[in-house]
């Protein structure tokens, strides 16, 4: 399940694409979007560490993407921030010792799942969303 941090660093990423001949401020995208600007701080935060923002402090100062709206994909964006899309435990961390791994006969149910989830959102570009 992807969490509110997810879905609301998407919705960050899809108003900087479609505002993207000016610099936005935390404050815009709070009134746009209708998140609080205190938890766009963590997720701002999170998107300038991976490199997919720029922010500029001071007087006229905001944030902008560093690359045009069709160079991300949905999928680098949500695995950003989630960590991981897995379904399942035991597929999303390697080190996880599931007892059942080699017998499980639904393993590859979720590991097809995984991949579908995977396709689906790596196949769908920021520009796709407005």
């Amino acid at each position: 399940m992807v969490s509110t941090k997810g879905r609301y660093a998407l919705r960050v990423m899809v108003d900087l694409a479609k505002h993207s001949d000016k610099l936005t401020t935390l404050k815009e995208i709070a009134e746009r979007q209708g998140i609080s600007k205190k938890y766009l701080e963590i997720i701002v935060k999170d998107l300038v560490k991976a490199g997919y923002i720029i922010g500029f402090s001071g007087k006229g100062g905001g944030y902008k993407l560093t690359r045009a709206p069709e160079d991300y994909n949905v999928g680098e964006i949500v695995l950003q921030t989630e960590g991981t899309l897995a379904s399942v435990a035991c597929l999303a961390d390697d080190t996880f010792n599931c007892p059942r791994r080699e017998d499980c006969v639904t393993l590859p149910l979720w590991a097809e799942l995984d991949q579908l989830i995977h396709d689906f959102f790596y196949s769908k570009k920021l520009s796709d969303l407005y």
